[in-house]
């Protein structure tokens, strides 16, 4: 080893400090102003990615020393990322430790992208992405078509919990805790965002589970859920908690609907592409063991069914202490069991033509991965596989490896959505990116 990866190798673990108590950002953002450092550390990172898995800390942890973006005018940034001419990644996440099915690749179409939370995509191909801890909402646009962002807008600073985004008619809709906001006509102000109007600043305040994903259903409406307050308890003084709602933002004043009750805390769904059937993911309650209950996938075919919480979870099993109160028998299981604490979010169906007809109109689940189980578990995205009459039939992953030995993690898969092209981008609030999984056979 010689004296000036040595050296490399001591500012890495420096890092590694930072990065343990949370801290590590600041620093390498920093630390990489230095350019001899930063293209020495670009170079060698297979190294740098072993010292820091010896170090004890994510194998992937070399990501955050990596080639982030150069910073431009009026919040707008150009991307610092490099590709071949295969379409190849060249920079410093360790796409070679994730593990798809075969023929599938992964790419990266954008990194430096912090706490990278939900996304949605305007018909003019401007990937829209929301926050949940920082505050932020970004604007990114590949402009050349190479499968890259190669520009980045800051729209908005200083939010709460800015987690969901949804566009329509020309306006970026953006969920804070309590709040909708809307940026009018903002794909002509990207470099200019107009200061927002408020929709509707009636939700309630918590922020225990207060971050929201936001879509528009297929009714034209704004569908908002509510998570609970806490991780279990019975709130019947307002009938908003628990829910999934619908807003229509022509007409806020009449405020929003329950659509759905029962529900702990969504942070993705989606809606069937034939029969318009909304499916949801929910994060089951914590401290009833490492092993329960599972969360879940559901299906709601109808407006006005009840999911269970705070009285039964996994469609089976009653809560030690509301259980009581209803039986299982009150309420609709869930389509599909998932893996306990898993986290899972983001959901969508397979709508892509490039990718083989066995996938065509199935699930796909980022599962965000457990906070406080024993073993950690998820971090991963999953399959679940419909049969002709649309049952779940199969739960098997899809995209593995942002999970290695010894419970090192360097990567927290949060959103999907599809790219025009058939690609699926994977945002990452962990390792602050968002990938790109195309399927091309060789």
């Amino acid at each position: 080893m010689g004296p000036g990866l040595q050296d490399i190798y001591a500012q890495g673990a420096v890092a590694v400090y930072f990065f343990q108590k949370n801290m590590l950002k600041r620093h390498v953002f920093a630390l990489l102003q230095n350019q001899s450092f930063f293209s020495q550390i670009c170079q060698p990172m297979r190294e740098v990615a072993l010292l820091l898995k010896i170090t004890g800390v994510v194998v992937g942890g070399a990501m955050l020393m990596g080639c982030f973006s150069s910073s431009g005018t009026n919040g707008r940034q150009a991307s610092a990322q490099t590709t071949t001419a295969a379409g190849e990644y060249q920079g410093s996440l360790p796409l070679g430790l994730i593990r798809l099915p075969e023929g599938f690749r992964i790419s990266v179409f954008a990194e430096g992208v912090q706490n990278a939370r939900s996304m949605c995509l305007s018909p003019s191909g401007t990937l829209f992405v929301g926050t949940r801890n920082l505050g932020n909402v970004y604007a990114l646009r590949d402009t050349n078509s190479d499968g890259v962002a190669d520009l980045r807008y800051t729209l908005a600073t200083g939010l709460r919990m800015p987690n969901g985004v949804a566009f329509r008619q020309g306006s970026l809709y953006v969920a804070e805790v309590s709040r909708i906001l809307r940026f009018d006509d903002i794909e002509n102000r990207l470099s200019n965002p107009p200061t927002p109007v408020v929709v509707y600043d009636r939700y309630p305040t918590d922020a225990h589970h207060g971050w929201k994903y936001i879509a528009f259903g297929p009714d034209g409406l704004l569908y908002v859920p509510v998570g609970a307050p806490c991780n279990i308890c019975e709130r019947l003084d307002n009938p908003l908690y628990a829910s999934i709602t619908r807003l229509d933002v022509d007409h806020p004043d009449k405020g929003p609907e329950v659509v759905q009750r029962g529900v702990r805390n969504t942070v993705g769904f989606t809606w069937h592409p034939q029969t318009k059937h909304l499916w949801f993911t929910d994060n089951g309650r914590d401290m009833m063991g490492d092993d329960m209950p599972a969360c879940e996938l559901n299906h709601a075919p109808n407006d006005g069914m009840h999911f269970g919480y705070p009285y039964c979870h996994q469609g089976d099993t009653p809560d030690p202490k509301f259980g009581h109160k209803r039986p299982c028998s009150d309420f609709t299981p869930p389509a599909q069991k998932l893996g306990p604490h898993v986290a899972p979010l983001g959901v969508e169906f397979v709508l892509s033509q490039n990718w083989p007809a066995e996938y065509r109109n199935q699930i796909l689940i980022a599962e965000h991965g457990s906070w406080n189980r024993s073993r950690k578990i998820g971090y991963r995205l999953t399959l679940v596989r419909l049969n002709e009459a649309g049952q779940c039939v199969r739960y098997e992953p899809f995209a593995e490896g942002w999970l290695q030995p010894g419970d090192e993690v360097w990567g927290r898969p949060v959103d999907l959505e599809w790219l025009p092209d058939g690609s699926l981008l994977v945002s990452d609030d962990f390792a602050d990116a968002i990938y790109r999984i195309y399927y091309s056979p060789k």
